[in-house]
Parts: C-alpha cells; structure tokens; sequence
C-alpha cells in the first residue's frame, strides 16, 4: 500500500482543480491510502521562521513526510502556478537542507477554464519538483481545459470520456509510483 498525497493548488471551495484531483484519484489501487493536504492555512514562507517555526509549518511538513508520491492539481494564476501552492512546495522544502519533497514520484495536472488548460502553470510548477528531486511521471499530460464544462455543480465529471481518462491517469500513476518503492 502507498500513502498518495494530493495537494490542490486552489485554495477556493468547490474548485474545478479539486474535481480534477478526486476524479484522478478515483484511478488509484483500493488499498491506497489518500490524504488531501490542506495548504490554504499556511503563512507565508519567511527564512525567519525555521528556527521557530509556526504550527501550521510542523504539521504541513510532517503530513508530507508521511506520504510515499503526490498528485498535484493546479489551477493558472496570471500564467504562473498559485501563491498558495508555491508557498506549500517552500514551507515543506526547508529549513535548507531539510526538504520533505526528496525522491517522492509526483504526478502534476492542471486545469482552466479556458482553452490553454493552465499550460504554464503545468511546466512551471515541473520545474519546481526538479528541483525537489521530485521524479515526475511525464505521460499523459494532463492539460485539463474548459474545466467548467468537464464538470457539473457536484464537481462530478459530465462525461464517461473525461472520468475515464483521469482515473486511467491515476491508475497509470499508481504504476510509476511503484518503481520508487
């Protein structure tokens, strides 16, 4: 059994990149284990803060430790990934030296509401997990456009070809995460 870490990248209720990670998740073994990490409560990052650091910190950083890979779903924000995720892949990645991140398979979607799927927001954030020595599964691609269509008020996906595909991912990602085991 793997313990999967999801981190959402919107901090809003009821957001189409959460629906795109339960749908994702929906793909993965019945033995897994799935933990939604909350990132909407953490301060902002300051170097100041290592030594003493806030409770939120203590506990983001330990519910990372205890998961074996991660599923990122992120919206685009000004063509970049959210303050909110950014500032979760920071908190968890210091003090220097001290990363939680390092060797966990990590699989990344994203997801707009318009036609580049948050395109951007998907390269930047792989940048990202390079450098937390993140192995990050590379197919599919999971550009996720027009969410809100892909989607109805339940966040349940309203066609079988997109629950589908995003379990079939999970799935897929379960597979590439057992190669680092």
């Amino acid at each position: 059994m793997k313990n999967y870490g999801v981190i959402v990248g919107s901090t809003r209720k009821n957001s189409y990149s959460e629906a795109v990670a339960k749908a994702i998740v929906k793909g993965l073994p019945e033995d897994a284990k799935v933990t939604f990490i909350k990132i909407s409560d953490l301060p902002l990052y300051n170097q100041d803060l290592d030594v003493d650091s806030p409770v939120e910190y203590t506990r983001f950083r330990e519910e990372v430790a205890a998961q074996d890979a991660f599923i990122f779903v992120t919206p685009e924000h000004n063509r970049s990934i959210s303050a909110a995720l950014k500032n979760a892949l920071d908190v968890a990645s210091r003090p220097w030296g001290q990363s939680v991140w390092a060797g966990k398979p990590a699989l990344v979607a994203s997801q707009s509401i318009s036609g580049i799927s948050g395109v951007l927001a998907h390269h930047i954030l792989r940048q990202s997990l390079v450098f937390l020595d993140m192995p990050t599964m590379q197919q599919p691609e999971l550009y996720i456009g027009h969410s809100d269509q892909l989607f109805d008020e339940n966040l349940e996906p309203t066609n079988d070809s997109t629950k589908e595909f995003l379990a079939s991912a999970g799935k897929q990602f379960s597979e590439f995460a057992a190669k680092f085991a």
